[in-house]
């Protein structure tokens, strides 16, 4: 279908092509027919691709600038680490993507084979795409509707040639918008293990995370857990810790309690983060002994699923995807 008029009833609406604002719409035709609300013929198409990927996780926050990107790129960077274990990095950030710049691939673009898309790689074991690839400048502003977005991700889900992948690791825009609906029905039929929401201890953040949330529940998306970021400042020197940004109402741990999610862990601030991602580089490798690396390790153990972990030389005695069960979590024992 070409470009929508605002106001569009979307093709699922009684007022389908017969709306007010349907008038003069090249689509409103199709629409008033019905063949526009028929299955989108991608969605099997993606689901035949994302037989090859094991696991896929969403990367989610309610507010920008909490640090998500970030989480992404380390997560993808941590299981990277054992050579065993095949990551793939998908930035759906269509207006936004950083991904390209904190992976040290900014300039890299993208290459078409007879299989499709060849994504960028920053080790054997760890390929990355991104719609920063597909600009001429990394200054360039992508202004896009809803549509164009919604084609751009599924061109990267059906065509991108991932091969044999153990983890899909998915880093969102912030909210609750037109990227994260697009991604939830393209993958709804692959089996998507859950959501990481991140957020920062302010209620500021939280408010939005627990938008995101409601969200989850609405397209029933599994919640692995909640990373609280910028989580308090330890001064290298006297190993105080200072609450940079104050949790005036119990931060993401009494939320989570509240609403009876997981809370994966606290990433403290650490100023060399910002530095590595801005050069392109693993903090985890930049930073080995940082509080935050000790967090964000931590963390990356509690999201793994068991067979990887075992790779990774992690052993998990518990974890709590909250779903699509109502109020109560489903728990998961492993290990001892």
């Amino acid at each position: 279908m070409e470009e929508v008029p605002q106001g569009c009833p979307g093709t699922s609406s009684a007022q389908a092509g017969r709306g007010a604002s349907c008038q003069g719409c090249p689509n409103q035709r199709l629409c008033a027919s019905g063949a526009g609300a028929a299955p989108d013929p991608a969605i099997e198409e993606i689901k035949e691709k994302m037989k090859t990927v094991k696991h896929k996780i969403l990367v989610l926050s309610g507010k920008g600038g909490v640090g998500k990107s970030t989480f992404s790129a380390h997560l993808a960077h941590g299981l990277a680490e054992d050579e065993n274990t095949q990551v793939a990095l998908l930035d759906i950030d269509i207006c936004g993507p950083s991904i390209p710049k904190i992976m040290g691939l900014e300039g890299e673009q993208v290459h078409q084979s007879g299989s499709g898309w060849s994504p960028v790689f920053v080790e054997d074991n760890l390929g990355v795409m991104s719609v920063g690839f597909l600009l001429s400048s990394p200054d360039d502003a992508v202004i896009w509707r809803g549509p164009k977005k919604n084609g751009m991700i599924k061109q990267f889900l059906r065509d991108v040639d991932w091969g044999e992948v153990d983890y899909l690791i998915v880093d969102t825009p912030p909210g609750t918008s037109d990227e994260h609906l697009s991604a939830v029905q393209y993958l709804s039929s692959t089996h998507i293990d859950g959501a990481v929401i991140i957020t920062t201890p302010q209620e500021v953040s939280l408010q939005d995370v627990r938008k995101e949330i409601n969200f989850c529940h609405k397209v029933k998306l599994p919640i692995i857990g909640v990373v609280e970021n910028m989580s308090g400042f330890i001064c290298p020197k006297c190993k105080k810790e200072s609450q940079i940004f104050p949790p005036t109402t119990g931060g993401a741990e009494v939320m989570c309690q509240n609403l009876k999610i997981p809370l994966l862990g606290k990433v403290p601030l650490d100023p060399h983060i910002g530095k590595s991602c801005d050069k392109g580089q693993s903090f985890l490798i930049d930073a080995p002994d940082s509080p935050a690396t000790l967090a964000y390790r931590s963390i990356i153990q509690s999201t793994c699923v068991p067979e990887s972990c075992a790779l990774l030389g992690v052993n998990i005695p518990f974890r709590a995807i909250y779903g699509s069960l109502g109020s109560l979590p489903l728990s998961l024992e492993w290990g001892q």
